[in-house]
């Protein structure tokens, strides 16, 4: 009996230290499993409306689920949207840095400005900003040197194309209206790019201003008193937010024009031509990704469009009687008939 009790008592004791062990190595897998998951915020800041940004904000959702986010489990975005009220911007912004904000993506020069002038220190991702450095957001494309990095949509070079596709598409065309928001400090600039080539074209050119949106029933006034050949708009989450109002006048005055963004096109515009804007958004996905996981805005260089489209609405064409050229139809990206 000793025999056996010593026996049992040399397995228990050399057992022991081992269940030890495995019991604390449990405990402990257990506690880490426990820890919570850190949720990132990223909240959306549009100068435009939601109707305007939802293709864009989808393929920014898009681009985060590629790269391994879930919407809810390891990321939240809140989305606020203006509507062309830049006066809205700083109260908007106020409520969306209260919320903790982990990182901004921002969507309009102006909304642009107005997060930098809240904050020095959290990171904004950049879209739709003409010339950032002109604007004096960044130092440099490739240095941007402080909380701000994302995408230039390079409205300089396509707003002079915009001009030069509507007057093939209107050979005739020798008056053309400009409808642009001067407090937008990218448009009196591509203005002055549209000036230098007009003569070029044989074109002169007619600025119609909107600075509020109250401002675009007077720009319709002023067009249907001036009847121009044609109408061009210069790129702004002002006239972006009233799409629709400018795109019904456009077809019931029976003015050819050229818009920036596809959903013009889609609510009964003639043609559009610029930044494919889907890519740039999906793209701002990769910046919102390298600053989560460690990177500097200072040092993320600022992308410029690699993608443009060019997109061409026969129906309306037909309705306001006019014949798209064939070798203009040739080279759109897409038809709406």
């Amino acid at each position: 009996m000793m025999v056996v009790d010593r026996q049992c008592s040399v397995i228990s004791t050399s057992v022991f230290p081992v269940a030890l062990c495995v019991l604390l190595f449990v405990f402990t897998v257990s506690t880490e499993a426990q820890q919570p998951q850190k949720v990132w915020r990223l909240d959306y800041l549009s100068g435009a409306s939601m109707e305007n940004d939802r293709p864009l904000v989808a393929a920014l959702r898009q681009g985060l689920r590629e790269l391994g986010y879930s919407e809810g489990k390891d990321i939240v975005i809140e989305e606020r949207y203006v509507a062309g009220r830049s006066d809205k911007l700083a109260e908007v912004t106020a409520e969306l840095i209260g919320l903790k904000v982990d990182i901004f993506v921002v969507s309009g020069i102006v909304a642009v400005q107005t997060v930098k002038g809240f904050s020095s220190t959290i990171p904004i991702v950049m879209a739709n900003v003409s010339d950032p450095v002109g604007a004096g957001l960044v130092a440099s494309l490739a240095r941007p040197g402080g909380n701000i990095t994302g995408l230039s949509d390079y409205h300089f070079a396509t707003v002079t194309k915009r001009l030069e596709l509507l007057k093939e598409v209107v050979p005739s065309a020798s008056r053309v209206s400009v409808m642009l928001n001067p407090t937008n400090v990218s448009n009196p600039l591509q203005l002055k790019d549209l000036q230098r080539v007009a003569p070029s074209l044989k074109v002169s050119l007619v600025p119609v201003e909107a600075k509020a949106p109250a401002d675009i029933d007077r720009a319709f006034e002023a067009l249907k008193k001036d009847r121009p050949s044609a109408l061009l708009l210069i790129g702004d989450t002002l006239l972006s937010a009233n799409q629709k109002r400018i795109a019904k006048f456009a077809l019931e005055n029976r003015i050819p024009a050229g818009y920036t963004l596809p959903q013009f096109v889609e609510a009964g515009g003639l043609m559009a031509y610029g930044t494919n804007f889907a890519d740039m958004w999906r793209r701002a996905a990769t910046y919102v990704d390298k600053i989560l996981k460690g990177a500097k805005p200072a040092d993320l260089p600022v992308e410029q469009p690699t993608k443009f489209e060019f997109i061409v609405n026969l129906k309306t064409a037909k309705q306001i009687g006019l014949t798209i050229p064939p070798n203009v139809l040739a080279r759109a990206d897409r038809v709406i008939k």
